[in-house]
């Protein structure tokens, strides 16, 4: 299994943006496979919708660098490593400003880029970009499009009901060929049939330990992929070339353990060949994140 862990972004790792090139390095150099983003824009003080099914915002979400200067300057700092955004949040972004900033890391990386795109859950994140949040389905398949035809065509142009490129000269190009993997993330059933139709793969979620209460999570993932794949078949596409890639939320009070157990069963029994770990929650520095990023590379792969 190839083993990733997300970059310091939230929280008290956020207020360390030094050492996001070290911990990159460092944490390639200890055999990590791959190196994550994601994206948050505002806690809210009153949320009209909390994170993760509960009333409230993570206090760790109050403090976000930007992701894509992360990954560029992970981009910079690394050699062999993935690099990829479990999500960037389309609808928030002019298809052509996103386009841009994904093709200049993925240029950074050598063709490194895994663009993991999705659609956020926060109306008042919606609200501070002036985007409605009722359209966020319709923008993220705009800009789908939009995105194909900036990375595939020259002149590009494109028109939708929501985004707009002119016909334009675009001579830069990604270094992957025809355009870096595109993975997105869902779960209600209209996104997951546009996973079907649209992706290079899938970004599902595994919180560990599981809440008391709540689904064994691998149990729950094999049988959540095990619907993904047969929606890619229906569409004609073969299941067997679909990716899938796996983040890891470890909670507070997980062990290296819960982290460990819960990837060597998403690979015996779901058959997950690439997962991720959040340090967010466990690690308050960046010495500390990369402790962790030992231990689970360690005892996942022990010699």
């Amino acid at each position: 299994m190839r083993i990733g862990f997300a970059l310091p972004q939230f929280g008290p790792l956020a207020h360390q943006p030094e050492d996001i090139a070290r911990f990159a390095r460092q944490a390639e150099e200890l055999g990590a496979d791959s190196l994550w983003v994601g994206d948050r824009l505002l806690a809210p003080v009153d949320p009209s919708v909390g994170y993760g099914g509960t009333d409230a915002i993570p206090p760790e979400f109050r403090t976000a660098l930007d992701p894509f200067t992360v990954l560029a300057t992970a981009a910079a700092a690394t050699e062999r490593v993935r690099l990829g955004s479990d999500v960037i949040n389309a609808p928030w972004y002019p298809p052509a400003v996103l386009a841009r900033s994904l093709t200049t890391i993925d240029l950074l990386s050598g063709g490194r880029l895994l663009v993991g795109l999705g659609t956020g859950w926060s109306p008042e994140e919606y609200e501070a970009v002036d985007i409605p949040m009722s359209e966020r389905g319709r923008r993220l398949d705009e800009c789908l499009d939009a995105l194909h035809a900036w990375w595939t065509e020259n002149p590009v142009e494109y028109r939708g009901d929501h985004w707009t490129v002119p016909a334009s000269h675009i001579d830069l190009k990604p270094a992957s060929r025809p355009h870096p993997p595109v993975y997105l993330a869902a779960f209600a059933p209209a996104a997951v049939r546009r996973v079907a139709r649209r992706a290079d793969g899938w970004l599902p979620v595994a919180v560990v330990p599981a809440k008391p209460g709540a689904p064994d999570p691998i149990a729950a993932l094999t049988e959540q992929l095990g619907g993904v794949r047969a929606a890619v078949e229906r569409e004609g596409r073969d299941p067997a070339a679909f990716d899938v890639i796996l983040r890891i939320n470890p909670s507070a009070d997980a062990s290296v353990d819960d982290i460990v157990t819960t990837l060597v069963r998403a690979e015996r029994e779901a058959g997950v060949q690439h997962a991720f770990v959040d340090p967010t929650y466990l690690a308050k520095n960046a010495d500390q994140a990369l402790d962790l990023v030992e231990r689970v590379l360690e005892r996942a792969r022990p010699s």
